[in-house]
């Protein structure tokens, strides 16, 4: 286990200095410096991971529960931008609402929002066996250009070119992280969605591991026929898994735009990259929901990192390309230590049958 993270530490390391030296070799050392510890620079720089983080980790948590139930759910980009939508409209609109009640409505609204648009897939497969993959791909394109004619009719700011500005009831509380994580007089976007971020995965893994309903989706999605047999309601559970990985990645939506960050939802014709990136965070983790909050932490810290290196004239792109090559070398580093543990244990067997 040493032996194959020291492995992938330093493949990560060979990797990613080639790619600094090729782009800006006057400035690479710089550069590599900015990834290792911009996210820790100050802590404004520390709020701003942790801002980062909370849509990467739900975007995670939704493909990573519908992959421990078999299923691949790369509709994430859809469900995430109808959840913002839904979010973004109550935060808007409900301004009848009072005090906290508002934005717990949105988030509420996001969770609803994205579970319907996740579920879609999910009876298309239960019902007409349609390939969840080409399901979810269709309805993140109806979700986008539904979403941008939605914004464009009821809540579009031409001064902005996107979104109006959410009541001010309808962002999340910054429990003092504004206070905390701030620099220069300048806070971060820190704000409790970080904490709402952290107990979902928690949430998750108590119902994959310790509840009788996460038992039965997992089974089903390993084998669906020994489902069958032990009298599990495949479809039911197909349905049900779709539907909870929508909802949280919905739910990742609505914290993003809730943020108080100014950032609001653009009209442009282009796949909500959040979704997407949510995959890398889930392959990461192994799918593991614990482990789902510290590769979002992860990514979201070589994000901050990319924004520092900009200081030293690299591209934005560069740290996309540096994120890609690590989760390609970390996927590597696993087959390394397959194929290391196969050896060991081959041997040991050999040792055992000589000894017999």
């Amino acid at each position: 286990m040493i032996l194959a993270l020291l492995f992938q530490f330093h493949l990560r390391i060979i990797a990613e200095e080639p790619i600094l030296v090729a782009s800006n070799p006057a400035q690479a050392g710089q550069g590599f410096t900015a990834i290792l510890f911009g996210g820790l620079s100050n802590l404004k720089n520390m709020g701003q991971v942790l801002y980062y983080a909370t849509p990467l980790i739900m975007t995670g948590l939704s493909v990573g529960f519908a992959s421990k139930t078999g299923l691949f759910n790369i509709g994430a980009s859809g469900q995430f931008i109808v959840g913002a939508f839904a979010a973004v409209f109550v935060g808007v609109r409900f301004t009848f609402l009072p005090g906290a009640l508002h934005w717990i409505v949105a988030l509420l609204a996001a969770i609803l929002a994205g579970a319907l648009w996740g579920m879609v897939p999910g009876i298309l497969k239960a019902t007409r066996n349609v390939n969840v993959v080409i399901g979810c791909i269709m309805m993140n394109y109806i979700g986008m250009y539904s979403v941008n004619a939605l914004v464009s009719a009821f809540i579009y700011d031409p001064l902005q070119s996107q979104s109006l500005p959410v009541d001010a009831d309808a962002i999340l509380p910054k429990m003092g992280m504004d206070m905390i994580f701030r620099y220069n007089n300048r806070p971060s976007s820190a704000n409790a969605g970080i904490l709402i971020a952290i107990l979902s995965g928690v949430a998750i893994w108590v119902i994959l591991q310790k509840t009788v309903f996460g038992y039965e989706l997992k089974a089903c999605g390993y084998n669906s026929e020994a489902g069958r047999y032990a009298g599990m309601n495949e479809k039911k559970n197909v349905i049900s898994s779709m539907a909870i990985a929508g909802a949280l990645a919905g739910l990742g939506g609505g914290l993003l735009y809730l943020a108080g960050s100014g950032n609001g939802i653009q009209v442009v014709d282009t796949l909500a990259a959040e979704g997407f990136n949510g995959i890398p965070v889930a392959l990461l983790a192994m799918n593991n929901p614990i482990g789902i909050i510290f590769s979002g932490i992860f990514i979201a810290y070589l994000k901050v990192g990319g924004d520092q290196m900009q200081l030293y004239n690299f591209v934005p792109e560069v740290i996309d390309i540096i994120i890609s090559v690590i989760i390609y070398f970390s996927a590597f580093a696993l087959v390394f230590r397959g194929v290391v543990s196969k050896v060991f244990s081959g041997k040991k067997t050999d040792t055992a049958d000589k000894t017999a």
